[in-house]
């Protein structure tokens, strides 16, 4: 199996992905998916959609195997969370 690489700085491939979701996803899915998945092409635009990372992951390799992936919670800030959520419940 070989081994994906990334192509880009950390911050070069936040400010792609961040602006690729605000500029052309996010208008397209944020409606009627609210918590799932993600998965851009910086280099492309291409995405799709999961319940979890590694669904809109595999399927974005599926169309784009070159794919440099950019994954965003539809809806949130950030894929995961860590430490506590509102009304300070542990999640």
């Amino acid at each position: 199996m070989e081994m994906r690489r990334p192509r880009y700085s950390k911050e070069e491939f936040a400010r792609r992905g961040q602006a690729l979701y605000e500029r052309q996803v996010r208008p397209q899915v944020e409606e009627s998916n609210i918590g799932r998945i993600v998965a851009i092409d910086i280099e492309t635009g291409e995405f799709e959609i999961g319940d979890d990372a590694l669904a809109a992951s595999d399927r974005l390799f599926a169309r784009c195997p070159e794919a440099q992936p950019w994954l965003v919670r539809i809806g949130h800030r950030a894929v995961h969370r860590f430490g506590h959520s509102h009304a300070g419940s542990v999640t």
